[in-house]
């Protein structure tokens, strides 16, 4: 039976050497000694595979065509948490040609990755050298405001801000894309009318555009939580994967044993192809 393959986007590996990895600790390798692109275009170099950094970060590198993009697709299969599409496969096509002596029915395993609560990133091993974690400063200097919890109402009427659409469903209120003191005095009005008000009750974020943010917005309006943004100068593209959906399939990651293999195949093209695959959970097994 063929494979429905859903198309997620493309990606641009310009140095030759493609990362898949853990989005969590992207900004984490520059911290612990070699850059991600100095490891990854070593692992490349010998055909591809599986490094790590005290297995809190975690990443499969291929080499890869230069010069076009390079297209990413998934496979679903329903998610225990609530039986909704979730990713099994991901494949990223990687514009080489399979090699000719190599015997085309037979995978070439390069390791295995566990599902990155944080998410997960697809893109050039340089360009994600630039990537700015969670705690990184924003390029664009903006910042993005959120508040929800009892007395959001209240706080909508007294301050406005829109409802931020997430994930097919109405997000919490706030404002988008403000200057970052302007989102800092923002949130801190906030904060202040409800402490001064309520004592508690409202819960405010500032998430600085950092690519660890801009990754998962954009992914907010596409049913599998995948979207690209620049890094570097290279489209990279992330998966947020759901939290419900974590909880109950891939919680523990590496130290519970769920990891799951990384290949290298043929596609029916003859070019070859980089794959992730998240077995499709038993449903009738637990049940």
């Amino acid at each position: 039976m063929p494979e429905n393959f859903i198309d997620l986007g493309t990606v641009d590996a310009p140095s030759g050497v493609l990362v898949l990895g853990m989005a969590g600790w992207v900004d984490h390798w520059r911290e612990v000694g070699q850059p991600l692109s100095e490891r990854a275009g070593a692992v490349a170099a010998s055909g591809g595979g599986h490094f790590h950094e005290g297995w809190l970060c975690e990443a499969v590198a291929v080499p890869a065509a230069a010069d076009r993009p390079l297209e990413v697709r998934a496979t679903t299969s329903p998610s225990p948490f609530d039986e909704e599409p979730a990713i099994a496969t991901l494949e990223i096509g990687l514009g080489l040609p399979w090699p000719g002596a190599a015997d085309r029915s037979t995978p070439v395993r390069l390791g295995d990755l566990p599902v990155d609560r944080c998410g997960t990133v697809i893109g050039d091993a340089t360009g994600l050298d630039a990537w700015t974690g969670m705690n990184g400063e924003p390029a664009d200097g903006l910042a993005d405001v959120f508040y929800w919890g009892r007395y959001a109402d209240d706080a909508h009427a007294e301050f406005g801000g829109g409802r931020i659409a997430q994930y097919g469903v109405d997000g919490p209120h706030g404002w988008l894309d403000l200057p970052l003191a302007e989102a800092a005095a923002r949130a801190a009005e906030l904060t202040a009318w409800c402490d001064r008000l309520h004592g508690r009750g409202l819960v405010v974020s500032v998430d600085q555009h950092t690519d660890d943010h801009r990754f998962r917005r954009a992914g907010w309006h596409h049913p599998l939580r995948a979207g690209t943004i620049e890094v570097g100068g290279c489209r990279v593209l992330g998966v947020e994967w759901d939290q419900g959906d974590h909880s109950m399939r891939h919680r523990g990651e590496r130290d519970a044993g769920q990891v799951y293999p990384v290949t290298l195949e043929a596609d029916g093209a003859g070019g070859t192809v980089m794959r992730w695959t998240v077995p499709p959970y038993d449903f009738d097994e637990d049940e």
